[in-house]
């Protein structure tokens, strides 16, 4: 199938490893411009020579989205490699686990800024040169437990607000032609990842994690993810707007 990606400037936030990576490299396949982000220079430089292979445009940049100049500094440099952005996949994301009594304000703070906030900022930055453009695709990576209840409490509630945020801005910006979802993965798995960690760690009570949650059998796979995020940047999705689509094997009970 053609998705119509071919030469699109995609830009993915925490784009070197697990499912960022993935996107990045389905994006690759799809023949993108990539600009990808990362905190780790190491785990950017494995990534960049994956992508290399595919034979397309590719910047990477060093930038820790939790600060204002990290993300001004990942806009800039994308556009003065390529003079647009027509895609935007905000992917960094994490989580402070522990019970209310035991989670300082910082904690909270710290987890909102790394998933809500860091999204934010890249939006504002991102949305004002779509319109220039006459449009553009934004996909925000949520989560199964911004949906429902679930995961760890600072998790879950800054990602609930990354879907909240997700369908007001698709509403505000659908005039302008530019479409904004959220994707919801479930549990993931992938080498460094924490369900890689625990399941190491603890593999008897993971196995009784997978018959007990996961109706499939298994964890889902980082690629699953990523087919539905390049379908989400894709000419195909025209109609799709306001979005937050599950992508977790039926792991989650949520009716909508």
């Amino acid at each position: 199938m053609e998705l119509g990606l071919r030469g699109k400037v995609v830009m993915v936030t925490g784009g070197s490893r697990g499912i960022g990576r993935a996107i990045a490299l389905g994006c690759a396949e799809e023949g993108c411009r990539l600009s990808i982000c990362g905190r780790g220079l190491i785990t950017l430089e494995e990534v960049a020579e994956t992508i290399k292979a595919y034979g397309v445009e590719l910047l990477t940049v060093s930038a820790d989205l939790t600060d204002p100049h990290g993300a001004e500094r990942f806009v800039q440099a994308t556009l003065e490699r390529y003079g647009r952005i027509d895609v935007l996949v905000n992917n960094v994301g994490g989580s402070r686990r522990g019970e209310l009594e035991a989670l300082s304000e910082e904690d909270w703070r710290e987890v909102y800024d790394l998933n809500f906030f860091s999204t934010l900022r890249m939006v504002r930055l991102v949305v004002p040169v779509m319109k220039r453009q006459g449009g553009g695709r934004i996909i925000n990576i949520a989560s199964i437990w911004g949906r429902e209840s679930g995961g760890a409490m600072t998790y879950n509630a800054s990602k609930a607000a990354v879907i909240s945020l997700s369908k007001s801005l698709a509403r505000e910006l659908a005039p302008h032609n530019i479409l904004v979802n959220s994707v919801a993965p479930g549990s993931t798995l992938f080498p460094g990842g924490s369900w890689d960690k625990r399941q190491r760690e603890n593999p008897s009570q993971m196995a009784q994690f997978i018959k007990d949650e996961l109706p499939l059998g298994r964890f889902g796979r980082p690629e699953e993810v990523a087919a539905v995020v390049v379908f989400l940047a894709s000419q195909k999705a025209s109609l799709v707007t306001g979005a937050c689509v599950t992508v977790d094997g039926c792991q989650s009970r949520s009716l909508i």
